[in-house]
């Protein structure tokens, strides 16, 4: 057994052009000066055959076509097995929608996030007589595709934006933002493209991993703001910056990972820009700017 991950989709919510954003990136980007990335998903598999997806985002028709190892087989027959949503957030979930025409898999979640999916109706395009959908207990491990144990676990976060009240907890710990840990024979990778903060419990499943994608979704917490593009910091939404005395590559400093990938990243961040300074730095702490297509064995 092999483990392949294939990034479909580096971008946070909104992608690379965002459609109604004229930031410096998105305007590089239209121009075809700096790479265009789509929006939150990766691809894995243990034997090269069968695959799940991890987020299904609204740019999963484009991903898949873009992937030759997730194409048909036959005339209805495809390498998809699983796909595994890690939250309610809209670039996670509106892609099952595309996911509707009678092709069987396994739709797995938590209890809370397959909560949130029953409220809307319109989810119930994917019929539950094809698309078996499976709720997973926290840190309860199972086979998300042959060769391929996940374990979900709990990570700091909040509920998505169309269920926010009035008062928001940016940190909640419970089963509506999880991360994923994949295992086949003695290697070990995370899946974490949204978490707020590094706690202790997170440092210790995290610290001897293999490889680690995690929530690159902003350079510094006030950065919408500096662009004035939004009101909203990165801790308002739940995530960390990477930069900065409280920011991802501070926090995982000492930690033992093999390999180090963000994903997840905001239209406006300056990583995404290849000759930036800022993506540089990144670099030179041990980071792999995740993009599009990236495929790590």
């Amino acid at each position: 057994m092999t483990f392949r991950a294939h990034i479909l989709g580096a971008a946070a919510g909104g992608g690379l052009p965002q459609w109604n954003c004229g930031c410096d990136n998105c305007n590089l980007a239209r121009a075809g000066e700096i790479p265009a990335q789509t929006q939150s998903s990766i691809a894995v598999t243990a034997d090269g055959e069968s695959w799940a997806i991890l987020n299904a985002s609204p740019d999963i028709r484009h991903q898949m076509a873009d992937c030759a190892a997730l194409h048909p087989s036959g005339l209805r027959e495809l390498p998809l097995r699983s796909v595994l949503v890690t939250n309610g957030d809209i670039d996670h979930v509106a892609g099952l929608l595309t996911l509707r025409e009678m092709q069987p898999f396994t739709l797995f979640a938590t209890a809370g996030i397959h909560e949130v999916l029953a409220q809307n109706p319109i989810f119930d395009a994917l019929n539950s007589r094809v698309v078996v959908r499976e709720t997973i207990a926290l840190d309860a491990p199972y086979e998300l595709a042959p060769g391929l144990t996940a374990t979900l676990f709990a990570v700091p976060g909040k509920v998505p934006l169309y269920l926010e009240g009035e008062t928001v907890q940016t940190d909640l710990i419970g089963d509506q933002t999880v991360g994923v840990k994949l295992e086949t024979g003695t290697k070990t990778a995370f899946y974490i493209p949204g978490c707020a903060m590094l706690n202790d419990d997170l440092r210790g499943r995290l610290d001897g991993a293999d490889l680690l994608f995690f929530d690159g979704t902003l350079w510094q917490d006030d950065e919408m703001v500096r662009a004035n593009l939004g009101q909203k910091t990165g801790k308002r939404m739940g995530h960390m910056s990477i930069s900065g005395p409280d920011g991802s590559i501070a926090a995982f400093e000492g930690l033992a990972i093999g390999k180090k990938i963000f994903v997840h990243m905001n239209n406006t961040n300056p990583v995404l820009r290849p000759t930036s300074a800022e993506k540089a730095q990144a670099e030179a702490a041990g980071w792999i700017i995740g993009q599009d297509g990236m495929e790590i064995t």
